[in-house]
């Protein structure tokens, strides 16, 4: 068995094995990650041979740990890298390369038929009628979008919504609320199959999933991070947020989504979204406007520029061929734009 993970801003790890009896045999790790001293690396081969087959990452972590020598430094890898890395090659997961993606990256959509094209897309996936896609967002019209179990009553001002002529709809994945406005917000779509995220905690499959956005970022001199859960961040405040669903279907998959923020218009948004003290409190921040800091500063790059930046650097790691939603897609997405994301019923189903 093979496994392989890529350690968000770090390093590549790579586990081979095989399973007898129910305990991990022939364990070989490897990767390009830095280890000092070099016979570190046999004791964590040693550490990993004869564990049992269903112990977790951190359950793996912790043998490994217990068996380097003291002043043991592991640069670009962690303990618990290696121990994802093994519960992959367990699961088969798969990996990018293995799959010829797709870009979609058409004209500008109303809000609700984003929403539908992101529940189509991913459903195509998991029943393997679509490869991997990655959609990059065009916005036609401002919008609030709320997370799949948010109360709108407490995330939105009505009327400020209305004053800004700001349509309000509800998403599929959880999370917080975007403040949209089409020329100052970047939105992408990752559509992949659950095996691309095998082995990998909730947690770790968001960081991992956005790893090519922290490459393409440092290649425009922004150093960004992840900030769990679903963060992306840097030294000035946060530039984005991620969020997630998963499908059933024949294989299943997940949907991944980022809004990040290009620039923004701090006093419009604190004028439609009720944003809470706590949730302030929590980000250790008194005020919504320091949250936020917007690429377009950090880069000094046109919005376009930006944009196409992020697509080569995904291109330069995975590989991607330009697409389009089919006719039969969009006509799905359609429907469900007008009497599901359109509805009052679901865009009010937490009041």
């Amino acid at each position: 068995m093979h496994g392989e993970y890529k350690v968000p801003g770090g390093k590549l790890v790579v586990v081979d094995l095989d399973v007898a009896d129910g305990v991990l045999r022939d364990v070989r790790v490897g990767g390009d990650f830095f280890l000092e001293p070099d016979e570190a690396l046999l004791d964590i081969n040693r550490a990993l041979e004869g564990a049992p087959a269903d112990l977790t990452a951190p359950q793996l972590a912790a043998r490994i740990d217990a068996a380097l020598p003291e002043g043991t430094v592991m640069f670009g890898f962690s303990a618990e890298a290696v121990g994802v890395a093994v519960r992959r090659a367990l699961a088969q997961a798969t990996d990018w390369t293995d799959y010829e993606w797709q870009l979609i990256h058409d004209g500008p959509q109303s809000p609700a038929l984003h929403m539908a094209l992101d529940e189509v897309l991913t459903a195509e996936v998991a029943a393997g009628r679509r490869p991997p896609t990655l959609r990059v967002w065009e916005w036609g019209s401002p919008a609030v979008v709320i997370g799949s179990f948010q109360s709108l009553r407490n995330e939105v001002d009505p009327e400020g919504a209305e004053r800004h002529g700001m349509t309000v709809v509800r998403r599929i994945s959880g999370g917080g609320a975007m403040f949209i406005e089409p020329g100052n917000t970047i939105t992408y779509s990752l559509c992949v199959p659950d095996a691309l995220v095998q082995g990998l905690s909730f947690a770790d499959s968001y960081a991992y999933l956005d790893d090519w956005v922290l490459g393409a970022l440092e290649g425009m001199g922004v150093k960004a991070w992840y900030q769990p859960l679903n963060d992306i961040a840097t030294e000035s405040g946060k530039i984005a947020g991620a969020a997630q669903k998963r499908l059933v279907g024949s294989a299943g998959a997940v949907l991944h989504h980022v809004t990040m923020a290009y620039d923004i218009d701090a006093d419009k948004m604190l004028d439609v979204l009720r944003i809470g003290k706590e949730k302030l409190s929590d980000k250790g921040t008194k005020s919504a406007k320091k949250r936020v800091d917007p690429l377009r500063r950090q880069t000094g790059l046109p919005r376009a520029d930006v944009i196409e930046k992020m697509i080569e650097s995904f291109r330069g790691r995975y590989g991607l061929t330009a697409s389009s939603v089919t006719p039969e897609e969009m006509a799905r997405a359609q429907e469900l734009a007008a009497a599901k994301f359109s509805s009052p019923e679901w865009t009010a189903r937490v009041p």
